[in-house]
């Protein structure tokens, strides 16, 4: 052996002796709030949306200004009346079995939409889509039942991942994704790990390994953080203090249309009369509500809309507390001794059981006397949201034209108030196929005013994002869980 070959062998066994460098990894909760339903499909309405966000791909995502932006499609464009979308794919993409991506499983992905054994509330979104027809591996045309310019905006929806040619049957036990890490242990009510996906078309993320510990409550969650036991949480302002000035944390905080609100099921004695959903509305002051909760620079006051502030087709209405019109209100409808309310709640999400607190304090005035029933944060959104004749709910940021059709046409599987008006679903067809989008943002303005007139959701702010980071968590920027970059996500000892 020569000396060359002594120094390279000593080199080799000097490595192999040398302790394995340790993995990196992010640890995180998971709220428990489908009881153990947690599914791995990303179109189940019990979608594992923690793990599913860092699992699966969309075809477009946001940018940092919230807009369209390439990701599994590299490219797309319309016919001039916005009825034929054709998509370009990004080459080289692989699942994590190693199958390659192609425009078979984006046709598989988005004609899955509408399969009626799943239920999956994107059939009220993406139900325009006719057909999708693969023209060859890297390209898919999209035929839309109606014309619609805004389909790019539509395929932002955080559900509509692909995911293998055939592979619906299996997918929410044994997820197959192209996104940044894979699954390699399942357990929603106990421990799920992720790990890297070294065959990741972006570049092998920096983190190892992703664990999820279930703690359905939220306080829990705010004190697993605290001990350091998880590194990323959601807060309250209330929270915040007690990170503030902590070296070991990071506080963020961001624009955001997500919101709290409370529904009244319009199906429901005795939410099913348009005067009494009103009053229980216009009885509160919104901004002091806005305040008392997140501050008063902490969101955007609203009369009811679920479209954010910064978004082109919101509604600019004016909603300022009545209570003499609310208590009249509540005369005509029979109730001229005012009203007795049960509103469930949970601390499933931080706020949540202050958001009751608050609004039956601002209502009582109006003769609205409101009993706060707590239930489990466990399952609370199988037992409780779309259940209760009336309970707090809690929403992301959606485009307009996505949430109006999500939470509020008729017939829609998320529709938690159960409103059904036919004027109201017409204003969003027309808006749909209208390829003006000045015309287009009266018809949605138009929507929203109906909903404050007369809808069965009172929505009072939505509120900017709050986050708190350990102080080894790098590569998160201050905006919304849907624009992070999972694969840049790094930890620094």
């Amino acid at each position: 052996m020569t000396f060359a070959q002594q120094l390279m062998t000593l080199a080799a066994l000097a490595l192999l002796a040398a302790p394995a460098q340790a993995e990196k990894v992010l640890n995180r909760a998971n709220d428990l709030s489908f009881g153990g339903a947690e599914s791995l499909d990303p179109l189940s309405p019990n979608r594992f949306y923690e793990v599913n966000d860092m699992i699966y791909s969309r075809l477009v995502r946001q940018n940092d200004a919230g807009e369209p932006s390439p990701e599994l499609a590299t490219s797309w464009t319309s016919n001039a009346g916005a009825t034929e979308w054709t998509v370009t794919l990004q080459p080289g993409v692989t699942f994590h079995d190693g199958s390659t991506f192609d425009a078979a499983d984006v046709a598989y992905s988005l004609r899955r939409i509408e399969d009626p054994t799943l239920e999956s509330p994107v059939s009220s979104v993406l139900g325009i889509i006719g057909r999708v027809e693969v023209k060859d591996d890297l390209t898919v045309k999209i035929v839309l039942e109606t014309p619609h310019a805004g389909l790019p905006l539509l395929l932002l929806d955080y559900r509509v991942r692909m995911i293998p040619e055939g592979s619906g049957p299996t997918i929410g036990q044994t997820p197959i994704g192209t996104g940044p890490f894979r699954v390699e242990s399942y357990d929603p009510e106990g421990t799920t790990t992720l790990v890297a996906f070294d065959g990741y078309w972006e570049g092998r993320p920096l983190i190892d390994r992703v664990q999820f510990t279930a703690i359905p409550d939220s306080e829990a969650r705010n004190q697993a953080m605290l001990s350091r036991q998880i590194d990323l949480n959601s807060v309250t302002r209330d929270q915040l203090a007690l990170f503030k000035d902590n070296p070991a944390f990071q506080l963020q905080s961001f624009p955001a249309g997500g919101w709290f609100g409370i529904v009244f099921r319009t199906d429901t004695a005795p939410y099913d009369s348009a005067k009494v959903r009103r009053a229980l509305r216009i009885a509160v002051n919104r901004q002091d509500m806005m305040t008392l909760m997140v501050g008063a620079d902490g969101g955007t006051v609203g009369c009811d809309t679920p479209v954010r502030a910064d978004d082109p087709y919101r509604a600019d209405l004016d909603c300022p507390q009545d209570v003499d019109a609310a208590r009249a209100l509540l005369a005509e409808a029979g109730f001229p001794d005012g009203i007795d309310v049960e509103l469930t709640t949970s601390d499933l999400e931080p706020g949540m059981v202050r958001f009751a607190e608050v609004f039956q304090a601002q209502v009582a005035p109006a003769g609205i006397r409101v009993a706060i029933k707590l239930a489990p944060s466990d399952g609370y959104w199988d037992d409780v949201w779309m259940v209760a004749p009336a309970s707090v709910t809690s929403w992301g940021e959606r485009p307009a034209d996505q949430i109006l059709n999500e939470a509020w046409r008729s017939g829609a599987s998320w529709n938690e108030s159960a409103y059904a008006n036919p004027a109201f679903d017409a204003l969003l067809d027309q808006a749909r196929s209208t390829l003006d989008p000045v015309a287009a943002r009266v018809l949605y303005i138009q929507a929203q005013a109906l909903l404050l007139a007369e809808g069965g959701t009172f929505i009072p702010y939505q509120e900017d994002g709050r986050r708190v980071l350990s102080a080894r968590v790098r590569g998160i920027k201050p905006l919304g869980e849907d624009y992070i970059r999972w694969h840049l996500v790094d930890l620094v000892e």
